[in-house]
């Protein structure tokens, strides 16, 4: 998807600074990740990019619907699909043959891990699991798929919500009833969290859609804006506070990043919608083109930004293995960060250069005529190498994730420790049992 801007709402092109909130959101995910003590609420980035994707995808719903009257359904989830999914095989392939390489407790729940990811269902299938996001002793190995399966139920529910929405005539009441949703769903976030591991809401679509539809709030706000009355009236006084508003929304973020707890009663009743709402006024401070949302889309953050996809992808699979890989410095955060750092950066380049890119422009089934049509009227041999080379690698990666999957134990190493322990030390109670009676018998017989 590449947004672009019209009266400061999405259209075909690139929507400036948004690029750049994109580097900062991965930026602050990967560190906590990877340097937890660092940035202990680097964990709301994620937050960031809900609200990033409930703005673009309801601005370009909209703005479609107001073209055309429609909206078609098919092209959107199509495009969706083309644009999320081509990149997480590469990483299912390659996560889950390295980790059989690696072998042990990664291998655990791997089939679900898989089915989750399959079916856009991550964050229930880990539910389910009683799984923990926040919990170092398992090594879920794709344990990041989680927010894109609501980011994905979130697209295949809210198209048909927006459908009827756009049904209504009154703006202000399609705006009330969408901030209404999202205040649902920051409530019921709040009611459900117990002080205790916050998983169940951190993961359920229910409790954290918030931020997407605040992000779907902010782009109906914009589409207003264009037509005249109070709203624009309003939008042009605050035109020129514009740009500090959204420096300052955006240095209150990266407060965020580091005194938000991850398992805080703050964070759950309050704090995540705050950092929601914040992000909107990012946005709606950044997309108009003037010296904020030019200070967002300068090229460092802007490189960052068009990767962020597969950086968010690879970094945890990798941090995962890099640490099981090399044990010896497990416990020294500094040169795993570096080397999985390191590693993350080429797969998501490569991914972006030689995957997305590719596939956003032709499609899979475009991109797959135009390489096997190149070896076909090519004399060259570079056409035909590359393809095999693509099959032989795509092959022995499936065989390694079918050998992953069937060699996965059932329980973690230390569980099968500790049960052969309890029964080792049973069958020792037992046989000093059977041993005491043995010569209580013989002490009876020689009394007799």
């Amino acid at each position: 998807m590449r947004p672009g801007t019209s009266a400061g709402t999405p259209r075909a092109g690139r929507l400036g600074g948004l690029d750049g909130l994109r580097a900062i959101a991965v930026v602050a995910v990967v560190l906590f990740h990877f340097f937890p003590a660092a940035l202990p609420g680097g964990f709301i980035g994620v937050d960031i990019f809900f609200v990033i994707s409930g703005f673009l995808i309801t601005g370009l719903l909209v703005a479609e619907h107001e073209r055309s009257g429609r909206l078609d359904l098919r092209r959107f989830w199509k495009r969706r699909v083309r644009r999320l999914v081509p990149p997480i095989v590469p990483l299912a392939l390659a996560g889950c043959t390295a980790a059989w390489l690696v072998g042990g407790d990664v291998l655990i729940g791997l089939g679900g891990q898989l089915l989750g990811a399959a079916t856009f269902g991550y964050n229930w299938v880990a539910i389910a699991a009683d799984t923990s996001y926040f919990s170092a002793d398992q090594p879920e190995l794709f344990r990041n798929l989680w927010s894109l399966a609501v980011e994905e139920q979130f697209y295949l529910v809210w198209p048909l919500a927006l459908l009827g929405l756009l049904r209504i005539r009154r703006p202000d009441l399609r705006l009330g009833l969408v901030l209404g949703l999202a205040a649902a769903s920051a409530l019921w976030m709040a009611v459900l969290f117990d002080g205790g591991d916050p998983t169940r809401v951190y993961y359920g679509s229910d409790t954290h859609s918030f931020g997407l539809l605040i992000g779907a709030a902010l782009a109906l706000v914009l589409r207003r804006e264009r037509a005249v009355g109070p709203v624009r009236r309003t939008a042009a006084l605050l035109a020129r506070a514009r740009p500090w508003l959204g420096a300052l929304a955006l240095a209150l973020v990266a407060v965020g990043f580091w005194v938000l707890p991850n398992n805080g009663v703050a964070s759950y009743r309050g704090g995540l919608v705050l950092v929601s709402l914040l992000t909107a006024l990012v946005i709606w401070a950044g997309v108009r083109g003037d010296a904020f949302g030019r200070a967002l889309d300068s090229r460092p953050l802007r490189y960052l930004g068009e990767r962020s996809y597969g950086l968010y992808l690879w970094h945890w699979p990798v941090l995962v293995l890099v640490q099981l890989a090399w044990p010896a410095a497990r416990h020294d955060l500094l040169p795993i960060g570096i080397t999985a750092g390191a590693i993350t950066l080429l797969a998501a380049g490569s991914s972006y250069r030689w995957l997305e890119m590719p596939i956003r422009r032709f499609g899979a089934r475009g991109c797959w005529r135009r390489l096997t049509a190149r070896r076909l009227t090519s004399r060259r041999r570079g056409p035909s190498l590359v393809l095999l080379s693509v099959v032989i690698v795509t092959g022995l990666l499936a065989s390694g994730t079918f050998a992953a999957l069937a060699t996965a134990p059932a329980a973690a190493a230390a569980q099968v420790a500790i049960a052969r322990g309890q029964a080792a030390l049973e069958a020792a109670e037992r046989s000093a049992a059977a041993q005491s009676a043995a010569r209580s018998l013989e002490e009876e017989a020689a009394r007799a």
